[in-house]
């Protein structure tokens, strides 16, 4: 409930925030937010028995923005103008995974799809984000879909990603962490299906 109340109260001072903007000459600064850092080991290198390429999430366009998404019912979204990503949010979400992943799969390289890095005979991770963002009823949501593909090209799994963390306190600092534990729990199901989808040997 406290959740709830913060998040109402948020999303009031954010829409009445929007209509005195244009009165306001000193508007602050907005607030900056990364998601949290996982722990970073040493990555896996040329002796890796596995290579994996991750591509940049693919967002819907409504979370391609600066501002941190809050949901105010079933079907209203509305964007944080004083609650801001520091950095692009699709960049954000695949360097967090390749750490997450990279922890949680010591025996294989996970590589950011880049140019120098697609001739790497590996299998390629795509994912499509089509919610993160915090939600009226206390809650932070992922959701979205993600498929793995063979070094051929061949699909060898596609699933429907949906996480819901309760924030532990009110504000945005705990809407952003319980934003990252969700994606912990994104790179846990990620890094099954990935063991899964090997061949056993």
């Amino acid at each position: 409930m406290k959740a709830r109340r913060w998040i109402v109260g948020a999303l009031t001072g954010l829409l009445l925030g929007g209509a005195l903007g244009g009165c306001a000459s000193n508007t602050p600064a907005p607030e900056r937010y990364t998601l949290p850092a996982a722990p970073v080991q040493d990555p896996a290198g040329a002796e890796a028995r596995h290579q994996l390429l991750l591509a940049a999430p693919r967002l819907a366009h409504y979370l391609d923005v600066d501002g941190i998404v809050m949901q105010v019912d079933d079907i209203t979204l509305v964007e944080a103008r004083q609650h801001q990503w520091a950095e692009a949010l699709g960049r954000q979400l695949q360097r967090a995974l390749r750490d997450r992943l990279a922890s949680r799969l010591p025996d294989t390289r996970v590589m950011l799809d880049e140019p120098a890095s697609r001739e790497t005979q590996a299998q390629h991770l795509v994912l499509e984000v089509d919610r993160f963002q915090g939600r009226h009823d206390g809650q932070a949501v992922i959701g979205g879909h993600f498929r793995l593909y063979a070094p051929d090209g061949n699909l060898l799994a596609m699933h429907s990603l949906d996480m819901e963390t309760v924030l532990a306190a009110d504000g945005y600092p705990a809407l952003v962490r319980a934003l990252g534990r969700g994606w912990d729990d994104v790179a846990d199901r990620l890094a099954t299906a990935i063991e899964q989808a090997r061949p056993q040997e």
